[in-house]
């Protein structure tokens, strides 16, 4: 890699070394999620308003049970603000970055991920979360009427929406995998349909809420996903 970490004659990098890389690539992330953090605490109570306006009389128990969720919800939001750099770090140290045209595709990967990140975590604010949180408060009725803590809230916000940034990179995977050999566009449409039962059972481990609505809007984009992921394989990489 084009890094500055001196490699062997045939261009290759010891355990050492790799574990050099590893080491700085982790700190230079650990740095960008800081800052990342800083920026997302300086305007926490905007972010907390936004993220709460679905739901009305939240309340907290314990004396610093408000102060541990804004930092939780800090962090997440600073691994938002910083998966430019998390990203680059990441695809960095896993695809070795060798010839002219991988360094290019590198430049690609980058951005890539990252809008696909964000676009997963957008699906699922604007279409899972209110699905969710609908179903549970359905239950409400009568005498019975929801009262959220404001830690069960985000937790469950968090739990619902942060998987589907991750679930969203995986055409970046398939196509890792297939410059590397390991699966061939043949070969995902031969597991096609165990990705499909894989993709469903993903989803109700996943969600917390045994809704099938919710567990659907998370499975159809995995399919979907690996669909395209295969037709990009086929046509564009000819692999």
């Amino acid at each position: 890699m084009d890094n500055g970490i001196p490699l062997n004659n045939d261009g290759s990098m010891t355990l050492t070394e790799h574990l050099g890389e590893l080491r700085t690539r982790i700190l230079h992330g650990l740095a960008a999620l800081a800052a990342g953090t800083c920026v997302s605490g300086a305007f926490i109570d905007e972010i907390i308003a936004v993220l709460t306006a679905p739901a009305t009389n939240l309340y907290y128990m314990r004396p610093a049970e408000a102060f541990f969720i804004y930092i939780k919800v800090a962090l997440a939001c600073g691994v938002l603000i910083a998966a430019p750099v998390l990203f680059y770090e990441l695809w960095a140290f896993l695809v070795p970055a060798l010839t002219g045209k991988e360094r290019t595709a590198l430049l690609l990967f980058v951005p890539a991920s990252v809008l696909l990140f964000w676009a997963g975590i957008a699906f699922a604010y604007f279409f899972v979360f209110p699905q969710g949180l609908n179903f549970f408060t359905s239950f409400a009725g009568g005498n019975i009427a929801p009262m959220l803590s404001i830690e069960s809230y985000l937790d469950f916000f968090l739990m619902l929406v942060v998987p589907f940034g991750f679930i969203f990179n995986l055409p970046m995977v398939l196509i890792v995998l297939a410059q590397m050999g390991a699966v061939s566009s043949l070969l995902l449409k031969r597991g096609r349909k165990y990705m499909v039962l894989a993709s469903f059972i993903l989803a109700a481990i996943i969600t917390p809420t045994p809704d099938v609505i919710t567990q659907t809007l998370l499975a159809v984009p995995m399919i979907l996903l690996y669909e395209g992921s295969r037709v990009f394989i086929h046509y564009i990489l000819r692999k």
